[in-house]
C-alpha cells in the first residue's frame, strides 16, 4: 500500500497546460457571429439571458417620401420575421440564483443544523451511512488532501466508483478544491475508462475495488476507497483524509474558487456518437439546481427520503439527485445496483418518498411476481420520476393502478443542460389550484429561467405551439461546450446561446411539452418520418410483450424500414407474423413494421435509454453472414 505524499509541494502531480477553463478554452457566442441587443441578468458576472430584439419603431412627423415608405415597409418586413419567432418561457414567474456561491456552498448551506441527521445511508446490510456532520467535514478534509497533493483549479480527477455513500463526499470534495469531478461508469471495460481519463486530462483517479484492476494502469495516482489490500500501489483514501487532518491548511496560496470555473465534467452517453466530455461550471449547476427545485417549499425541508438508485456518475445521479436532496437536507437511500428485492425491501424498510427511475424498474414493479412477496400497501412513496427513456401509456396506466397513490412524473434533461429542463410538477397557482401538473405523457412545462423553442431542422425556423420540431433551450445552465471539442460544440450552441437538443418535441396549448423522439433516430421510410418511440408504446400495449425496441434498417427502395426487436412474455404464444400485424392494425402505412425478432433482452444504457444503434449494427451484420 502506498502511503499519501501530503508535502506543500506537488510532486507526482504537475499542471497539463492544456487543462484550462471554459473561458480559454471555448469561443464566446459572440466570437462565433454577431448578436442582437441583449438583455443582461442582474447579475453582473452570469451569462447572459440572450433575447431577440423587437423591432425599432419610427418616429417622424413629416410626410414620408417614396423612399422612407420603402424603408417603413422593409422595417416592417423585419418586424414581421421577427414575430415568426416562438419563443416560450416558463408559466412560472423566474427565480433568483445566488452570485458567488459554488456547488458545494449552495448544496450543503445550513448543514450544522443537520449535523447529526442521516444525509446519506447505503441500502444493503450494514450499509455505510453519513451524517450532514460527517459529510461537511469529510468534504473539507478530502478538498484540502487534493491541495496538499497538488490539485489545482481547473485539474481534473476522475472518479470511478459505483453508487455508495461516499460518492457525493468525493465529488463535493474535488469541487470544494476548485478542481473538476469527471464521473465514469466503473463497470465500463478498461479501454472506455482510460480513454476518460486521458481525454479530459485528469491528475487523478479515485475507484475501488470495483474498478482498480482497470486504472491502475491509466498513467495517474489511484486513491483507493475501500479495501486497500485489495488495490495494491493505491493511495488509502482513509490515511489520505488522517494525513490531510495533521498536515493542515495548505502553505502554497491557492486561487479562490469562482461561479465562473468549471466544477464538473461528464460524459454523454456516446449512443449516437463519440463520448465527448460536457463542461459545466458552478454557475450551470446551481442556476440548474435553483429552477429545477423551485417547486420545493420550506415544509420539506429535512423531511424527504430519495432513493439513489440511478448511475451517480450521471448527472442526473449526482445532480438530480444527489445534489437537490441534500441541498433541502434530505436522506438519500444509495443503491449500487438494480436487485428488484432489494429495491423493494428498501421503500419499505427506508421509507422512501422520492423515487427517479428507469421504466424498465416500473415494468418489474408492475410485472414482477417477486412484488407480491411484500406487503406495499404502507409505502411512503409518495412520486416517482422517468427521465432517461420514454415512458409507454400502458405501463403508466398499469403502474397507476397498482400503485394509485403514488404520483409519476416525467421529465425532460441531458447533460449539457446541467441536468433537468422540463418537469412535471410545479408549485400553487392562485387560478390553477395549490399543484399544478402536466399532462400524463408529456415530459411537463418548462422551468423557471428557461427559454425554449422548436425549430424545423431543415429550415432553422421557430415553429409555433402545436408543431413538432427540434427542442432548443437557452439559459444558464447550459453547458460551457465540449471539452476539446471547438467544431461540436459549435453546432450544438448557435450564436445566439441556443443549445440543439436533437430531440423532436412540441408544446401544446397549455404549455405542457411532449417529445417524439430523437432527430438521429427518426426512421426515413420514403420520405416519411416514422418515430420509434410511438412504435415501441404500441408494442409494449401488447398483453405477450415483455419490452420492445424499435429502428431503422438500411433499404435500397425505401432508404429504412421500421424494424423491431421484442421480448415475449413467458408463455405467450404469438408469432413474429401476429406482432407485425397487432402493429400495423393500429398505424398509418407507411408506419408498419416491416421486419420484427423475438429476442432475450433489449440492450441498453445504464441510464435506461435503449441502444437503438447497437442493435441496428446487430441487424446489419447478421443479415450479412446470412447472406454469405
Amino acid at each position: 500500500m502506498t502511503q499519501p505524499n501530503l508535502t506543500s509541494t506537488p510532486l507526482a502531480l504537475t499542471p497539463h497546460k492544456n487543462c484550462v477553463t471554459a473561458a480559454s478554452r471555448m469561443p464566446s457566442p459572440s466570437s462565433r457571429q454577431p448578436r442582437p441587443p441583449l438583455l443582461l441578468s442582474t447579475n453582473a458576472k452570469a451569462a447572459p439571458f440572450l433575447l431577440l430584439a423587437t423591432a425599432l419603431a419610427t418616429t417622424n412627423t413629416r410626410q414620408p417620401t417614396s423612399s422612407s415608405l420603402q424603408l417603413r415597409m422593409g422595417d416592417a418586413a423585419i418586424a414581421a420575421v421577427r414575430e415568426e419567432e416562438h419563443i416560450f418561457r416558463s408559466r412560472f414567474p423566474p427565480v433568483a440564483v445566488p452570485d458567488d456561491v459554488t456547488v458545494p456552498e449552495f448544496v450543503l448551506a445550513g448543514a450544522e443544523a443537520y449535523a447529526d441527521k442521516v444525509a446519506l445511508v447505503e441500502a444493503g446490510p450494514g450499509g455505510r451511512s453519513y451524517t450532514y456532520g460527517e459529510v461537511c467535514r469529510d468534504v473539507a478534509r478530502f478538498a484540502r488532501a487534493l491541495r496538499s497533493v497538488g490539485v489545482r483549479k481547473g485539474h481534473v480527477v476522475v472518479v470511478a466508483l459505483p453508487n455508495l455513500a461516499v460518492y457525493p463526499v468525493v465529488s463535493l470534495g474535488i469541487m470544494s478544491a476548485g478542481a473538476v469531478f469527471s464521473g465514469v461508469n466503473p463497470r465500463a471495460v478498461a479501454a472506455e475508462i482510460r480513454k476518460q481519463v486521458e481525454d479530459s486530462e485528469a491528475k487523478l483517479v479515485v475507484a475501488n475495488e470495483v474498478a482498480y484492476e482497470k486504472v491502475k494502469g491509466a498513467g495517474v495516482p489511484v486513491i483507493g476507497v475501500g479495501d486497500v489490500e485489495r488495490m495494491p500501489g493505491a493511495i488509502s483514501w482513509d490515511e489520505l483524509l488522517a494525513a490531510a487532518d495533521r498536515t493542515g491548511a495548505p502553505v502554497v496560496a491557492l486561487d479562490p474558487v469562482q461561479q465562473s470555473d468549471l466544477c464538473a465534467l461528464p460524459y454523454s452517453s456516446g449512443t449516437t456518437g463519440v463520448s465527448k466530455g460536457v463542461m459545466l461550471s458552478h454557475r450551470n449547476l446551481v442556476s440548474n439546481l435553483c429552477t429545477s427545485m423551485f417547486a420545493v417549499g420550506q415544509e420539506l425541508l429535512g423531511q424527504v427520503v430519495t432513493l439513489g438508485l440511478m448511475p451517480f456518475f450521471h448527472i442526473y445521479g449526482i445532480t438530480g439527485i444527489c445534489c437537490s436532496t441534500l441541498r433541502h437536507k434530505g436522506t438519500v437511500v444509495v443503491m449500487d445496483r438494480f436487485d428488484l428485492r432489494t429495491f423493494l425491501g428498501a421503500l419499505v424498510a427506508h421509507r422512501v418518498m422520492f423515487a427517479p427511475l428507469v421504466p424498465p424498474v416500473m415494468l418489474a414493479m408492475v410485472k414482477s411476481p417477486v412484488a407480491d412477496e411484500f406487503d406495499l400497501s404502507g409505502l411512503a412513496l409518495r412520486s416517482v420520476m422517468t427521465a432517461a427513456a420514454p415512458l409507454a401509456p400502458d405501463l403508466l396506466a398499469a403502474f397507476q393502478n397498482k400503485f394509485p397513490g403514488v404520483q409519476v412524473e416525467e421529465a425532460y434533461g441531458l447533460t449539457e443542460h446541467s441536468c433537468i429542463t422540463l418537469t412535471h410538477a410545479g408549485s400553487g397557482d392562485p387560478h390553477k389550484g395549490p399543484v399544478q401538473i402536466a399532462k400524463k405523457n408529456s415530459v411537463g412545462f418548462i422551468l423557471p429561467n428557461l427559454e425554449v423553442k422548436f425549430i424545423d431542422p431543415d429550415t432553422g425556423r421557430s415553429l409555433p405551439k402545436n408543431t413538432p420540431g427540434e427542442v432548443c433551450v437557452r439559459s444558464q445552465a447550459v453547458m460551457q461546450g465540449y471539452y476539446r471539442q471547438k467544431e461540436e460544440t459549435e453546432r450544438t450552441i448557435d450564436g445566439k446561446g441556443w443549445l440543439h437538443t436533437g430531440d423532436v418535441g412540441y408544446i401544446d396549448d397549455d404549455g405542457d411539452v411532449f417529445i417524439v423522439d430523437r432527430i438521429k433516430e427518426l426512421i426515413k421510410y420514403k420520405g416519411f418520418q416514422v418515430a420509434p418511440a410511438e412504435l415501441e408504446a404500441i408494442l409494449l400495449s401488447h398483453p405477450s410483450v415483455e419490452d420492445a425496441a424499435v429502428f431503422g434498417l438500411p433499404d435500397e427502395e425505401a432508404g429504412e424500414v421500421p424494424a423491431s426487436c421484442v421480448v415475449r412474455r413467458r408463455g405467450a404464444a404469438e408469432s413474429e407474423a401476429d406482432m407485425m400485424a397487432y402493429v400495423a392494425a393500429r398505424v398509418a402505412s407507411y408506419k408498419k413494421l416491416r421486419v420484427l425478432r423475438f429476442v432475450d433482452a433489449i440492450p441498453k444504457s445504464v441510464s435506461g435509454k435503449i441502444l437503438r444503434r447497437q442493435l441496428r449494427d446487430e441487424f446489419v451484420k447478421n443479415a450479412k453472414t446470412a447472406a454469405a
